[in-house]
């Protein structure tokens, strides 16, 4: 797998340097996919440029998604005609954007699309995320086909989680792109 071909999706706001995303583009080289409105995010403007960042890749892609990037995978899977292209995505603490307080500050993110991703995946959820209750993320993962991962409290699996670069994540990630390759 090309390192350039390993897709950050960070989530509302985008990822900070002290993110775990952050530390694996600058220390393996992967590819963040910046959108055009961290602070406003438009459901069908993110799709659009996952699409364009997807498409401009030679070779199968794999995504790594937190928070508000996982809804955007499974949206953009819902849709999109190349997600062949996937090979596998990593998600990690996919908020509930049906919740009322979570839809109001993204209110075109709601509802979360429940088809089963056609490609592997593992869903990595906190028991004490803010954003999300673990049982969400449970019903979540079964709808999408993930294999749940329960990181225990880990809040939202951010840079306040103090997981550093994460290793765990990043074996976790390696093990997705060798079960397929």
């Amino acid at each position: 797998m090309k390192p350039q071909n390993v897709l950050i999706l960070p989530g509302w706001q985008n990822s900070g340097p002290d993110h775990w995303q952050s530390h694996w583009e600058a220390q393996h080289g992967y590819c963040r996919v910046d959108q055009h409105d961290w602070m406003t995010p438009k459901r069908g403007d993110w799709m659009a440029r996952l699409e364009e960042v997807v498409l401009g890749c030679e070779g199968p892609v794999v995504l790594v998604a937190h928070s508000l990037g996982c809804i955007l995978t499974a949206a953009w899977a819902a849709h999109s005609r190349n997600r062949p292209r996937v090979q596998a995505a990593l998600l990690v603490a996919p908020p509930d954007t049906e919740r009322d307080d979570v839809r109001s500050v993204l209110p075109s993110w709601a509802p979360i699309p429940l088809d089963c991703l056609p490609f592997p995946s593992m869903l990595v959820a906190s028991r004490d995320d803010p954003f999300a209750a673990f049982a969400r993320a449970q019903t979540v993962a079964a709808a999408w086909g993930s294999r749940l991962v329960d990181l225990g409290e880990c809040g939202h699996i951010n840079a306040e989680s103090g997981l550093g670069d994460w290793p765990q994540g990043l074996a976790w990630l390696n093990e997705l792109i060798t079960t397929k390759a």
